[in-house]
């Protein structure tokens, strides 16, 4: 799926906001940590020049990439912010980096591997400045073939965790379902509007105020825990679209073992010390089993690449 208006022939906006001030503050920054995503960054940015109603800070927050990402910025979009890290300061880390630099009231926290829709951050933005009592708002993401991503979801509770990723949840697999329904919102469609728990880290907009993450959590579980935080509601836009190539950046095994890092993080903090302790033990047999999974495909890929 292409996003119109963001050919290469599009003319770019300032969005560098001009000097500080409240007489030339932008209405949204927006925060895009990146890590080895060059050509997926630059389609994003491109879509970003063909926002309309509003305008915009982008800042860049590149987490040490070798693909040459800090480059392509400086040249093709020298109106974009750049924060070229020397450390990967991961998910978390990298937006506080981001959020610290923004000079709008509200922060857009969006993945690199996005393209929006002219119309979405305004809308998007128009709900926050109509709705106080709303903390934050996302909208649609779309695969790149149009198919709708199963977004938004409530925050897990223990019982959640155990079920999902430990053997209790093979022992008792019909609770399991039934609690991971209910979590994921099994009964939306996502073609309407709706308040939900926790939105996605891919596309979070907020009040800059309420936007700084924990920097104890590295990629993970950032969304539930700012749900935690804020307490206030949040909402889900249906008609702001927005395509989303998830998981371009996380595919690997760091990832994983990032995941169940930052879980044991989450659960230390939410449901205490000796949970997070027996969600640790409980977990092992499942974190193993993927990591001889993925040991024995790596074993194979080889063997097979001979036989062909």
């Amino acid at each position: 799926m292409s996003i119109p208006g963001c050919g290469d022939d599009a003319l770019p906006p300032d969005f560098s906001g001009g000097p500080r001030g409240v007489a030339h503050r932008p209405d949204l920054s927006v925060v895009i940590v990146s890590y080895n995503t060059r050509e997926l960054l630059r389609n994003c940015l491109r879509s970003l020049r063909g926002s309309q109603g509003l305008t915009l800070e982008i800042i860049v927050v590149d987490n040490a990439s070798s693909d040459g990402s800090a480059d392509m910025l400086r040249k093709d979009f020298p109106e974009v912010q750049l924060h070229a890290q020397t450390l990967n300061s991961w998910y978390c880390g990298g937006n506080n980096i981001g959020s610290a630099a923004a000079r709008a009231d509200y922060v857009l926290l969006l993945n690199p591997d996005t393209e929006v829709s002219p119309d979405a951050l305004a809308q998007m933005l128009r709900f926050l400045r109509e709705n106080e009592s709303y903390s934050a708002v996302t909208a649609t993401l779309v695969y790149p073939h149009g198919a709708i991503q199963q977004t938004c979801a409530g925050i897990p509770s223990f019982e959640n965790l155990l079920l999902d990723y430990t053997l209790l949840g093979w022992l008792r697999s019909r609770r399991k379902k039934q609690h991971h329904a209910e979590l994921v919102y099994a009964d939306w469609d996502r073609k309407s509007d709706r308040d939900v728990a926790a939105i996605p880290g891919s596309c979070s907009m907020l009040r800059r105020s309420d936007a700084r993450l924990d920097d104890d959590l590295l990629l993970y579980f950032p969304e539930e825990d700012l749900a935690r935080r804020l307490g206030g509601r949040m909402r889900f836009l249906a008609t702001a679209r927005i395509v989303h190539h998830e998981k371009s950046s996380t595919r690997n095994w760091l990832a994983t073992r990032i995941f169940f890092r930052d879980m044991l993080v989450y659960t230390r903090k939410h449901h205490s010390l000796w949970r997070m302790l027996l969600l640790w033990l409980l977990s092992r047999p499942v974190y193993w089993a993927m990591w001889l999974r993925r040991h024995a495909a790596a074993q194979n890929q080889p063997n097979t690449a001979s036989g062909m």
